[in-house]
């Protein structure tokens, strides 16, 4: 059984562009949920936060990197000092940063890989579950890769952070059922976001649509994911578009 959202209060990271941004969109549309939005791209977040505003959310915009801690307990308190609660927290925000062989790769980009992709990842969650433990409820969302399902040359480092929050996500579910604290790992398969594009190395290439992930299906996913009653829980889902071949994921 499902629920409507309205009213409820959601803290969505990477909002900028690509999922995130459909998903804070669908959110405000559907059900005018309260949203405390994060981007590190300013502008991009305004954009993201009018549309929701436009639609009937309230909404708190956040631009701040999600490598800060500081990041995730702002965002914690506006979530409370504007809405009284949190309910979701869906982390998306992530990046290649650059595709190269391992020689190539010097320690400080590997080390912001990592800190963009898993290490904001394991922060956001440790600040927000003492605060859903305390509610007695609360659902977190961590969007990753397939990159760890496939092996892609000059990916190493980011698909190793991913396989780090894939592993995390899957030993929080264990930790955090018991307090009724939901934790669900989504996988998407490729999309046309343009992530490629903002990696410095990577091949550029548009996937035919037929293959890709759309961002508003992917928002719908974690939609219906959120709207599932309390007590219910999906731990893990991977979406691909229905023409992708996937048996060997």
């Amino acid at each position: 059984m499902t629920e409507s959202l309205n009213g409820k209060v959601a803290v969505i990271t990477g909002v900028g562009s690509g999922f995130g941004k459909a998903t804070a969109e669908l959110f405000a549309e559907l059900d005018q949920v309260n949203l405390v939005l994060i981007d590190r791209n300013k502008e991009n977040l305004e954009a993201t936060a009018e549309v929701c505003k436009a639609a009937g959310s309230k909404v708190v915009a956040l631009a701040a990197d999600v490598t800060d801690p500081e990041t995730f307990e702002r965002a914690l308190e506006e979530s409370l000092a504007n809405f009284g609660r949190v309910d979701f927290l869906i982390n998306y925000a992530g990046g290649a940063l650059k595709v190269a062989p391992i020689e190539e790769m010097d320690d400080e980009v590997n080390r912001r890989i990592i800190d963009l992709n898993l290490t904001s990842t394991i922060m956001s969650c440790r600040t927000f579950t003492p605060q859903f433990k305390q509610q007695g409820f609360g659902k977190i969302i961590n969007v990753s890769s397939a990159c760890d399902r496939r092996s892609w040359p000059g990916w190493s480092v980011y698909s190793a952070a991913k396989a780090g929050v894939n592993a995390f996500t899957k030993c929080l579910y264990t930790e955090l059922r018991p307090h009724g604290i939901a934790v669900t790992l989504l996988v998407p398969g490729g999309s046309n976001t343009g992530f490629q594009a903002a990696a410095d190395g990577a091949d550029t290439f548009e996937w035919d649509e037929a293959l890709a992930v759309r961002p508003e299906h992917f928002a719908d996913m974690v939609y219906q994911t959120c709207a599932l009653t309390r007590g219910g829980c999906v731990s893990e889902v991977l979406v691909y578009g229905l023409a992708q071949d996937v048996s060997g994921f």
